[in-house]
């Protein structure tokens, strides 16, 4: 696969289009579910998979071969969803859990079974922290990170990532403790 995209990176900063269409459709797929951890809605995950591949589009010429192509997409992604989070934040359009939500999720989602209600808790939970927080906890438990790769990702010092982790971690305890009681 690594061939197939030098290859076709080459081609599309000589101008083919077809290459880079090709490259985003050889990780449309991969990209999306990652995004998938930004959104729960179909249709704001398909339109931040979109940005991703506007934003490597426009910054292809930066790429480096020193990393897999798939790895380099997964930076930008991240990137992308971070910037959504944060603006949703500062325009309140986030939609939070609230404890009303928490006490019907504690009787549904144990005896439901089912992985999306749990998926839509620990969402609803993760929105309730800063995105950092968020981030951090994504990048390490959902996509299953080591804590240097969700540095990479992020763009953090391996150390300042260990902290904000202990810090997130610590965060969402708090705040499971404040909705239980």
């Amino acid at each position: 696969m690594e061939n197939k995209d030098v290859e076709d990176v080459a081609a599309a900063l000589a101008g083919d289009e077809l290459a880079y269409r090709r490259l985003v459709e050889r990780y449309q797929n991969v990209i999306g579910e990652q995004m998938h951890r930004f959104s729960r809605s179909i249709a704001v995950r398909d339109e931040l998979t979109h940005d991703v591949f506007v934003e490597a589009y426009f910054s292809l010429r930066t790429y480096r071969h020193s990393a897999p192509l798939l790895h380099w997409l997964r930076k930008i992604a991240v990137r992308v969803g971070y910037r959504y989070w944060t603006k949703n934040r500062a325009s309140g359009n986030e939609v939070a859990l609230s404890e009303h939500d928490w006490q019907q999720f504690k009787a549904v989602v144990p005896n439901s079974g089912l992985a999306s209600d749990a998926a839509e808790l620990v969402h609803k939970l993760l929105a309730r922290l800063s995105p950092p927080d968020r981030l951090v906890l994504t990048l390490i438990y959902l996509d299953g990170c080591t804590v240097a790769e969700a540095a990479d990702r992020a763009g953090w010092s391996v150390t300042g990532t260990k902290v904000q982790a202990f810090r997130a971690r610590n965060r969402l305890r708090n705040l499971l403790e404040g909705i239980e009681s």
